[in-house]
């Protein structure tokens, strides 16, 4: 928004007419724009002079309104339940009720609203909600067909339907819904937000982005659309966006500590930028270490002795011991000088990558005695329910079953980019779930 566009912030909150369509218009741009630092202050100003008796009660509307929209959906109630009578104001905490899970109470609202005179359908799709939430499918969907009639031509109701589709686990069937959703109305955030999150599970990044992006491009704000795009941009390397992204969720909620912890791990973690040599280099060490042994000019016991011990790239000698490659049968000290030599010539060394290399299922240490047995160690990683941010460090690390994940130490896992104390901690939490831990815990 330029200088020119900028609304009267306050006139807008304090205006004494009744809450129209125009006004939560206007709301809704402030709070997409440089404005909402603006806003959130004049509503708090509005807010104590409303409980110091220096404001009229009635403009308790607006500023409830003004919180849903800002996604302070707890402050939001307590405002609106001052107000009574008032249809807009009954229907807005009925949707904020349904954002703290008070399903109960949001579906008794939105039946006061629709007889206060709010658009009765838009208050049937939304209690058709309230009932899905509470996992009766059948009795939301019921609630839909009486209304599809009128509805059917209005996004919230395709979204309605999407959400079912999903819960029913037919997620082809739900993406259906939400695209026709985002069709009808490109401004509806939670259509917008369910797509993003589903191109997410499926890899589809730049694409999970756009559309979270888009979710926030109108309000209210869900601070999961916020955290997740955060988790996205740090895993692109955007860090800067991804710190926005953070603080932003901790504006609106201060006390949010996944967000508190997630930027504290980006401002602790200035190494983690990994610049475009950097990653140039790292492709060309990899290139280096993938190379057969073969390819160099080596004696022919060098070579028998490497090809028994299953030794068949620079890589495989750099996560070896001296002692190791010496324990070989017929491998003696002059074919220690020889590979020796050759490593020196590329920069490298025996044994040099030896931490990655402290087993032999897969290059890390065995499962203990006590696991090896355990059925859970066979679970795919995604039994965790890890966050995004986790699930893509697991999938960078290769690391698809719960097995695999429990023969890593933390160190190795805190070695790997974007991998930080936050998501050790969830995988430590998620592990002593099920009486697991990693090695070396």
């Amino acid at each position: 928004m330029s200088v020119d566009e900028l609304i009267d912030v306050k006139s807008v909150l304090q205006s004494s007419e009744g809450v129209g369509y125009s006004d939560i218009e206007r709301l809704s741009q402030i709070v997409c724009s440089d404005q909402v630092s603006e806003l959130n202050n004049e509503v708090q100003a509005l807010i104590r002079s409303i409980s110091e008796g220096q404001a009229s009660a009635g403009l308790s509307a607006r500023a409830g309104i003004a919180l849903h929209l800002l996604g302070k959906h707890k402050e939001a109630v307590t405002q609106l339940e001052k107000v009574q009578d008032n249809a807009t104001a009954c229907f807005y905490q009925a949707v904020s009720l349904i954002a703290l899970k008070r399903y109960a109470e949001a579906d008794q609202k939105l039946e006061a609203a629709a007889k206060l005179g709010y658009d009765s359908i838009e208050c049937s799709l939304r209690r058709a909600e309230t009932l899905r939430l509470v996992g009766k499918l059948d009795d939301a969907e019921s609630v839909l067909g009486t209304i599809s009639k009128d509805a059917a031509g209005r996004a919230e109701y395709s979204f309605q339907m999407g959400c079912i589709r999903s819960d029913r686990g037919d997620l082809y069937g739900a993406i259906e819904y939400f695209e026709r959703a985002v069709d009808m109305d490109p401004r509806h955030s939670r259509a917008i937000f369910r797509l993003a999150g589903e191109n997410a599970s499926r890899g589809n990044d730049e694409d999970a982005i756009r559309l979270y992006e888009q979710s926030l491009s109108s309000p209210p704000f869900y601070l999961g659309a916020i955290l997740n795009l955060g988790l996205l941009y740090e895993d692109m390397e955007n860090y800067p966006a991804a710190a926005f992204c953070f603080r932003r969720i901790l504006e609106a909620d201060p006390t949010n500590e996944m967000a508190a912890m997630y930027l504290k791990d980006i401002e602790a973690a200035d190494n983690m930028y990994y610049d475009e040599e950097t990653a140039r280099n790292e492709a060309r060490m990899k290139q280096l270490l993938d190379r057969p042994v073969t390819d160099f000019e080596l004696s022919v016991r060098s070579r028998n002795c490497l090809h028994a011990m299953d030794i068949h790239t620079l890589g495989d000698l750099t996560r070896v011991s001296e002692n190791d490659l010496l324990a070989g049968k017929n491998f003696g000290q002059t074919s220690l000088d020889e590979i020796r030599e050759m490593l020196s010539s590329f920069g490298l060394h025996i044994g040099q990558n030896l931490h990655e290399s402290l087993g032999t299922d897969g290059g890390y240490a065995a499962l203990p005695p006590e696991l090896a047995d355990n059925p859970a160690t066979e679970k795919p990683i995604s039994d965790l329910g890890l966050s995004v941010r986790s699930r893509k460090c697991m999938s960078r690390l290769g690391i698809g079953t719960i097995g695999e994940l429990l023969r890593r130490s933390p160190d190795e896992l805190l070695a790997s980019r974007n991998f930080g104390v936050t998501s050790l901690n969830e995988i430590r939490e998620k592990l002593t779930e099920m009486n697991l831990k990693l090695r070396n815990d």
